[in-house]
C-alpha cells in the first residue's frame, strides 16, 4: 500500500479499529471487572467523552494533515535518520515503530517530572477510577503538545507513512487495553507483559502513591520501564485495595468537563501541586 492510498484510508482504518477495541474492552469490563468503580460510569463516561470530542476537534483544526501525512512527506523527501540508512522497508518500519514508542515513553516521563507539564498531565491521573475511557482522558493542551512532539520525531527519524499509521493504531489500541478495568489470569498477565503493557501493569501507574505514579510509563511496549529502572510489578496495596487518582482531586466536581479543563490553573496547583500523596 503506497503513501497516497494510506492517506486516503487512514480515517476509516483508525476509526474502525478504535471503535472495535473500545467496544470489546467495554464489554470485557462489564463481563469481568477487575475493581469495583467508585463513581457512576455514566457520569464519568459522558465527561470523558466530552474531552475526547474536544481533543479530536482541536487536533483536526490545528493539524489537519496529521501524523501519517507527515510520514508520507518525509518518506517522499527521503529525509530523516532511517531514510538515510537505506534499510529494507520492513526493517525501517519496525525500527520506526519502536523508536516512536520510545519517544512517547520519554515524553510521558517528562510530563511527570516537569512541573508545568505535570499540571496538564495530571488531569489524566485525577480520574478516581480507571477504565477504558481513562485511556482517552487527556487535557487538550497536552494532546496538542504531544502531536507537535510526534511530528518532530517523525521528521527527525524519517518514519514512513506505514510505520506512523501502525504506531498510531497500536498506541490507541493499547491505551484502551491497558487502561481497561479488566481481569486477566495471573499467569497470562505475567507472560503478556513481556511484550505489551497489560492492565495490571499500567494500573500501578494510576496509584495515588507518588512512587507508584512515577513508574510504568509505557503505553505500548513494556521494555522502556525495565531498561530505565521505572518498572514496578504490583501496587503495594493490591489491585483491589489500591486508591486510584490524586489526593487533591477527590471531590466529584472535578469530574465535570469544565472543571477538568480548568484543572491546570486551579488553587490545588499551588497547594501540593495536585500530586499523589507523598511517601
Amino acid at each position: 500500500m503506497n503513501a497516497e492510498t494510506l492517506l486516503g484510508q487512514e480515517p476509516l482504518i483508525r476509526l474502525s479499529l478504535f471503535l472495535t477495541v473500545l467496544m470489546v474492552m467495554a464489554a470485557w469490563e462489564w463481563w469481568a471487572p477487575r475493581r469495583a468503580l467508585t463513581v457512576g460510569k455514566a457520569w464519568r463516561w459522558a465527561n470523558n467523552a466530552g474531552v475526547v470530542a474536544l481533543d479530536t476537534l482541536l487536533v483536526r483544526l490545528l493539524f489537519p494533515a496529521g501524523a501519517v501525512a507527515m510520514g508520507a512527506w518525509v518518506e517522499g523527501q527521503g529525509w530523516g535518520l532511517l531514510g538515510w540508512l537505506g534499510l529494507p522497508v520492513w526493517v525501517t518500519v519496525l525500527l520506526a515503530v519502536v523508536a516512536l514508542d520510545g519517544v512517547i515513553w520519554a515524553q510521558h516521563w517528562a510530563f511527570h517530572k516537569v512541573p508545568l507539564l505535570w499540571r496538564l498531565h495530571r488531569m489524566h491521573h485525577a480520574d478516581p477510577d480507571i477504565d477504558v475511557t481513562t485511556g482517552l482522558r487527556f487535557h487538550p493542551l497536552e494532546i496538542l503538545l504531544s502531536m507537535g512532539i510526534k511530528l518532530v520525531a517523525i521528521l527527525v527519524l524519517g518514519a514512513p507513512a506505514l510505520a506512523v499509521l501502525l504506531f498510531e493504531v497500536l498506541l490507541n489500541g493499547t491505551s484502551l487495553f491497558n487502561h481497561a478495568n479488566v481481569r486477566l489470569p495471573a499467569g497470562l498477565d505475567r507472560w503478556l507483559r513481556l511484550v505489551v503493557v497489560t492492565p495490571d501493569m499500567h494500573r500501578v501507574h494510576h496509584s495515588w502513591h507518588r512512587d507508584e505514579t512515577d513508574s510504568n510509563f509505557g503505553f505500548n511496549l513494556p521494555w522502556w520501564d525495565r531498561l530505565f529502572g521505572t518498572y514496578r510489578a504490583q501496587p503495594r496495596d493490591g489491585h483491589r485495595g489500591m486508591t486510584i487518582g490524586l489526593h487533591a482531586f477527590r471531590d466529584p466536581r472535578w469530574l465535570r468537563l469544565d472543571r477538568m479543563l480548568l484543572q491546570p490553573w486551579s488553587r490545588e496547583a499551588e497547594e501540593g501541586k495536585g500530586h499523589p500523596t507523598p511517601d
